[in-house]
């Protein structure tokens, strides 16, 4: 399950990405639903990266090792 929605999230990260770097060589602005799939993906990253950051220190503070 998780293969799959790591998958999903690099294909989608993947497109959003190139899309937005052709707009830009093109000098032409990001269509709506580009911009806001790529904010989602965002959080996406940053709340996951904040939830790993706040179990990697709750297991260093209170030495527990799973």
């Amino acid at each position: 399950m998780l293969g799959a929605v790591v998958f999903t999230y690099g294909m989608l990260m993947s497109f959003v990405l190139s899309g937005a770097s052709r707009n830009a060589k093109l000098a032409r602005p990001n269509p709506p639903i580009l911009q806001y799939v790529g904010y989602v993906l965002l959080g996406a990253t940053a709340a996951v990266s904040v939830a790993l950051l706040v179990y990697a220190a709750w297991g260093w503070a209170t030495d527990v090792a799973i």
